[in-house]
This record gives C-alpha cells, structure tokens and sequence, in this order.
C-alpha cells in the first residue's frame, strides 16, 4: 500500500518524542537502518528509488527509545504528549469510554481519523461513545491494544485522504509500523501518582527470530496492570480518576521470501483486557435513592457500583507482495474483531429487591449482573498494484491502482434478566435494571451486516526536479447506503534549495458506523420521579421512523492544506502547514425528545411505551482552520549533544449549520444542544504546544518536555438559559522530565515524572460537569503529577 522512496533531507517528517530527536526523511531512512536507503512513507504509493519529496504534511514519529524509556505505558497517553494534532484524554464517569481511550487529529472525532498497521486498515471498537465522553455519539480504534514495544513508528498523515484510503480519513491517517527487526529486548516499568495511587506495572518483551530462508518473525508478549486512581474529596463517595484495566497482549509480526522477489508477510495480535470504572454514586438510608435505587437492607451507607468489561481484541494481517512484468503487485487479507461484554459488580436491582421487601423478605437483590454487550468484526481484503515511468510525464510518473472489499459485522449480546428486568412493576418503587449500568435487553440484540467495494487510481509525477504533483480518485459503493466517489490534488515546488512550498486539495467522506446504524439502548429512568422507558433507537427502526428520522448517509468533506518547509542547514528545520476542512453532514447523537420539549412527538412515542428517545441523526455541518507548526535544532557542545523541538497545533472547529429533518424543525436546540454543540466545537483543547529539550551526556541522557494547553470551554447540565455559566478551562501548561543512565550497551534505567509541577484543570461547579467533580477529564487530565521509573534490557 505504500511506496518505498528515497527522500531528500531537506524535509522535515517527524518530532521524536521522549528522546526528542527531529528527524529529516534521509536522516530518519538512516537511524531505522544503516544499511537502508528507503522509507516507506503514508499517503504515497511510489514504486521508485529516484528522490522525491513530500507533498502534505507527515510526522514519523519513531517510538523506539520512547518505549524503552518513556514515561507513559500506552500508546494512546504516548502520542498525546508529542503530536499537538493528536489528543487523548482518559475519561472518568463515562461508562464504558472510561475503559477504552478515544483518540483523535485536529480536534475532529475519533471515528474521522483513519488508523492503519503496517499500512493496513485496523478495525474500530465495538463501543460507541455515550456518556460524559468527548467523542460523543464516535466510535474509535483502540491505540492501547497495540504493545509499545512491538512499534517501530507511527506515522501521522495530517491531511484529508479518503480518495487514498477510504472512509474514516476525513481528518487524517495514522499508521503504526510495526517491528521485525532480529534480537531481543526486555521492559520492566513501575508508575504511580503523586498520591500513591494509580499504580502501573509493565512487563513486555521482543524477540525477532530468523526463519526460514532469509525470513523474519518478531513476537511481542506484553503485560500492563494500571490500578485505579480516585481524586473524589472526603466525604464524597464517588470514585473519580483512571479506570482500573489488566492487559495481556501478544502480537507477532514478520515475513518469508518466496519465489523470485515474492515476500510473504504477516501480522497476528491479541489482546485479552479486564477492565473496571467506578459509576456514580447511590446515596444510603435518607437519600432519595431508597427505594428508588437502593436498597436499606442491602446498602445503608450508599454504594458505587463498578462498571466491568472484558474486551478481547483480535488482529491479523496475510499477505504476499511480488512483481508482474514491471507491475509491484501486493495482495493482502485483513481480519479485526473487538468484543466488549460487561459485567456490573457492587451493584443491585432495585426493583428486585423492592419485591423482595413487598414479599416480606429483607429487599435483597443479586450484587452482580452479566449486561450483555457487544462485538464488531471485519474482514479487508486489498489488491494493489503500482509502477514507476521513468520519463513519462516529466522526469517520471508513478501509477498506481487497486481494489478494495471489506465485509463488517456487529453484534449486541443482551444481559441476564435481572441486569434489566422490571421485577416489581414500573412506578412501584425500585429502579429497573442493574445500578450503574443497566444490561441490554432482548429486543436490543442485533445481528447486522454490510459489505463494500472500491477502486482508485493513484497518480504521482516528477514534473521537473522541483516540482512534483500528485493526484488521486476512488469510488465505494456500499451495500446499505449508496455509493460515493472522492477526489485529491497535492503537489509541491521547491522554490530554494532550502525552501519547498507544498499544497492539496481533496474530497472526503466517512460511512456511517455499524454502531451508529444498530445500537441500540433501553432503561428506565426517573424523569420528574417518574419510572420512565429511555429508549436509544436505532436506525430505521420503529421509534426513529415514527419520529420522521431518515436513514443515515455518509458524512462529506472538503479539505485544503497550503503549507512550507524550510532547512537552512542540516541541523536545523521547519514545517508549516495551513489547513480548513468543511464536513458536510456530520452524524450526531440527538439529545432526548420527551414530553417537556416536544409535546407532540411524545404523544407518538407513548404508543411504542417509549417515554424518552434519542438516536443518530446527520444533522451538522461544521469547519474546522487550523495551523500547524514544527520547528527542530540540533547541537553539539564537545561530545554532549543537545537537540530541542518545537511542535504547535492552533484550531477552530464551528457548527455552521444545523439541519434537523423536517419532523424535527424547530426543535434543534434539542437536536444539538449548546452543551453537544460545544464537545463538537471544543471537545479537545483549540491549541497544544509542545517544548522539547534533549540532552547527552556521557553515560547520562536527559529529557525536558514543556507542554501547554490552550483553553477549552463546555457546557453544562443545567445550561446557559438556567442562568449558569458554561465551564471555562483556563489555559494550562505542564512539564515532563526524564533522565536515562546507561549502565552497559546492553541495559539502561530510566526515572522521572510527568506533569511534575501536578497542574490540574480550572476549578468548576461539581453539580454542572459530566462527571460530578471539580473539574473534568480536559487537557492532560486530573490526577496531578506522577513518577516512573523503568529498566531496559537487549540481549
């Protein structure tokens, strides 16, 4: 899928992130591998050796010693603290997003970044962001499933590339390198917060191995215990702060030549993670919540059930590359699954415990409950080919073309009875449904398919030696919405031997999710007192067509980049790069239609029994301006060494537009609250800068990272027009500091903090934020400053 190429140093392509090393194309071909004299680069296709240079803008992000020494543990938290245009925020109070970590470019939604391995598309989560999440209503990949050790790279495409790689693209691309390198290496790392919770230990291990003849294989095995934080004051039952998770992971990656110049290659990962969240907290004897959802003889005190999740995530990759005559021929097989099955502990049914009461028992109910769940699974199958013209078309022209069928399956599992029954009759008493998180009922269970096929054509030519262009044009049909075509034009002068101005415009679009179309949620909550069936409808079903809701569509974008790079000497480089993507379009979860704001649709609901419904809507159009700006210098002082970055991300994202259906007009404050409005808008920081210093020193290696996040603004539950002010996050700045002595040239030890100054987000009013706290899960979090230290091995 992607080109090999020589490139020029003159480009900037990536910011090195724990050992802060900014790296030129060459420089980078080098450091990977002396004996190489070609990368592969994402958003390119070429099949040549002659020099070329980028034409968007693409960071290489080598995760080598980071993973040796660095002072986070997962890839998601990794990434955050080094790509500006990439952000992740742990989340608390969330439901099932506090388990897996959303992930996202350009302040964009997860689901709109395009995640590769080895170049090839990854699966997305079986989990749609719900409640208290930044990427509401998004699905997302898992970045945590992949151990750190088993990457080599991560390559970050910050520029529209659907008409490249399909759906998802519309923000970017992101493709994780994985190693298959010869020799092993061992990882040992402990963590904690300042407050002595939050414990984390790792243990991982590579090992590449020879096979066959000239043939490869490197195995990953990985294992991570994160303990859980609780930053909740005295005298406040909640539990708040990180999610308690254990993961065992093992991925094996490598290839086989075949015959002639045929390489047969390959890719297998698993990953088993139980995981743990604390709910929100049931009040005790005196509350409101007995006997509404609790119960006096189980729970005097109160209790805080616990959100639990086995999530088992499955990846594979086979395939064979070859020549045709002059043809490069790639033709692959890719296989995803990522199933997540709850289990609710420390909790009740309190309608079950009030029959028991009304029976005359004590009003006891069960304390765990299995909630269903559910899986997503999907099969890629690619044939690619490409080819090189020397002379054709100015100093040459790369074509490439190919094929693309993928085939995707999701399914919801429903719980045991008690997780959801009604058992002593609504209006009663109790609460129907496991506290904390009420368990999928029969009718939610689904069982969906749909398949797709594409082409593309992919176009590159050297038109002189300084100017190059790129074109390229695909087209999908899927089976359950309709079809749709997308186009790109990139290209770039060098205009100085030290200055290349470079630029594109393109096409996008984003299928609307499995898990968008199908899920599908019903409990019963109290509105007013009142016991009162929510519904989440799924499309095209018998509440969203009584409601007037159209089948979802795909998501449409337009994207413009115009940007430079500039490198006066080797040691010294700069990369700047303007961007605007308008998305036509976007599916959003509506907020709950019921009586008290649309009287109407409410009566119709009542003859389904549904007293509350929301559902997925393409109702939204927003734009998205940004900058982004890297800057890079390396020194020597004798044989110390010193190399400082600078990498900035600068974005404004605005709903311009709000199209509710025609049943729904004039109710888009309900549609898209100010509160929803402002997650699309601000869900992620408007700017994030980060200041790194490397430093060398003997035996010793230091490294100093300064980064500061630009201020956000959220909503709030009771909103603006009940008089209370929306939350404002003030700007914030934190630092990481890490130093690294090598005790041999086999063995190294690390130690240091991050956020060593343990800055947390501005204060706000606990009754108006999502997750009942001081303050939420913005910018870096809110657990303060922690300290790690860890032990590296190569033997």
């Amino acid at each position: 899928m992607f080109a090999t190429t020589t490139l020029r140093k003159a480009v900037l392509l990536s910011l090195y992130g724990a050992s802060t090393l900014a790296l030129t194309a060459e420089t980078y071909a080098q450091s990977t591998d002396n004996a190489m004299q070609s990368v592969s680069i994402v958003g390119s296709r070429r099949a040549t050796s002659s020099a070329t240079d980028t034409t968007v803008p693409v960071d290489v992000i080598p995760l080598t010693k980071t993973a040796e020494s660095g002072g986070q543990f997962d890839l998601a938290q990794t990434l955050t603290y080094i790509s500006p245009s990439f952000n992740s925020t742990r989340q608390t109070g969330s439901d099932g997003a506090d388990l897996v970590d959303s992930a996202a470019l350009r302040g964009l939604g997860s689901d709109q970044t395009l995640v590769l391995v080895n170049g090839k598309r990854r699966h997305t989560t079986a989990l749609v962001n719900l409640f208290g999440a930044r990427n509401r209503g998004n699905t997302g990949t898992d970045m945590n499933a992949i151990p750190m050790l088993a990457i080599k790279d991560v390559q970050v495409l910050r520029d529209g590339a659907a008409a490249q790689y399909g759906s998802d693209a519309i923000a970017g691309v992101m493709d994780i390198g994985l190693k298959k390198s010869k020799g092993c290496e061992a990882v040992a790392g402990f963590s904690e917060y300042s407050k002595r919770d939050g414990k984390n230990y790792l243990a991982s291990a590579y090992c590449g191995f020879e096979i066959g003849n000239n043939g490869v294989l490197g195995i990953t095995g990985e294992y991570l215990d994160r303990g859980r934080s609780n930053r909740a004051e005295e005298g406040n039952p909640r539990t708040i702060g990180d999610s308690k998770t254990k993961n065992q992971t093992i991925y094996l990656n490598g290839e086989l030549p075949t015959t002639g110049s045929g390489r047969l290659y390959f890719t297998a990962g698993a990953q088993s993670r139980d995981a743990s969240s604390g709910a929100w907290a049931r009040g005790g004897i005196g509350s409101d919540d007995i006997p509404s959802r609790n119960s006096a003889a189980m729970y005097p005190n109160g209790f805080v059930p616990f959100i639990n999740a086995q999530i088992d995530d499955q990846y594979a990759i086979l395939g064979h590359r070859n020549q045709l005559g002059e043809w490069n021929m790639d033709l692959s097989q890719t296989y995803g699954k990522n199933k997540m099955i709850y289990d609710i502990s420390n909790t009740l049914n309190a309608s079950i415990a009030n029959k028991d009461l009304l029976a005359g028992g004590k009003g006891i109910s069960p304390t765990s409950f299995n909630a269903g769940g559910f899986q997503f699974e999907q099969l890629t199958t690619n044939l690619d080919f490409n080819r090189y013209f020397d002379g054709l078309v100015g100093r040459g022209l790369n074509v490439a073309f190919g094929g693309e069928y993928r085939h995707e399956n999701y399914k919801i599992y429903a719980g045991e009875p008690g997780s959801y029954i009604d058992a002593d009759g609504v209006g009663t008493g109790g609460n129907a449904g496991s506290q904390g998180f009420p368990g999928f009922q029969p009718a939610d269970q689904v069982d969906a398919n749909r398949h797709s096929v594409a082409a593309y054509l992919d176009l590159e030519a050297d038109l002189t030696d300084t100017v190059k262009a790129q074109g390229a044009v695909r087209h999908e049909k899927y089976s359950d919405f309709g079809s749709t075509t997308t186009g790109k034009l990139a290209g770039s002068w060098r205009v100085a031997p030290a200055v290349l101005l470079r630029g594109s415009a393109s096409t996008g679009f984003r299928a609307p999710s499995l898990q968008q179309m199908y899920f599908s949620s019903t409990f019963t909550d109290f509105i007013g007192g009142v016991p009162t069936d929510v519904v989440l409808a799924p499309n095209n079903s018998a509440v969203t067509n009584l409601a007037g809701i159209p089948k979802l569509k795909e998501e449409k974008s337009t994207s413009f980049t115009l940007g430079s790079t500039w490198t006066p000497t080797q040691a010294v480089s700069v990369t700047a790069d303007l961007y605007q993507i308008k998305i036509k379009d976007r599916i959003v979860l509506s907020g709950r239609f019921d009586e008290s704001n649309y009287p109407d649709l409410a009566a119709k609901l009542a003859t389904l029994g549904v007293g509350q419904a929301q559902f997925f809507v393409n109702s939204v159009d927003t734009k998205t301006k940004g900058l982004d700006l890297t800057a890079s210098h390396k020194a020597s002082f004798g044989a110390d060494k010193l190399t400082t970055f600078l990498a900035m991300n600068v974005s404004k994202t605005e709903v311009t537009g709000i199209h509710a259906p025609a049943s729904l007009r004039g109710y888009e404050d309900v549609l898209l609250s100010e509160k929803e409005r402002l997650y699309i808008e601000q869900g992620a920081p408007r700017s994030k800068a980060t200041l790194g210093f490397n430093y060398v020193h003997n035996l010793w290696e230091s490294d100093l990272k300064i980064i500061h996040f630009g201020p956000q603004t959220l909503g709030t539950y009771t909103g603006t027009a009940g008089g209370v002010e929306n939350q404002h996050y003030k700007s914030k700045t934190s630092a990481d500091l890490a130093f690294t002595y090598t005790i041999n040239k086999n063995m190294k030890f690390s130690f240091g903090g991050n956020n060593i100054f343990n800055v947390h987000p501005s204060t706000q009013n606990p009754d108006e934020t999502d997750n009942g706290f001081k303050y939420e899960s913005v910018q870096f979090g809110l657990n303060g400053a922690s300290y790690f230290g860890r032990l590296y091995v190569k033997f």
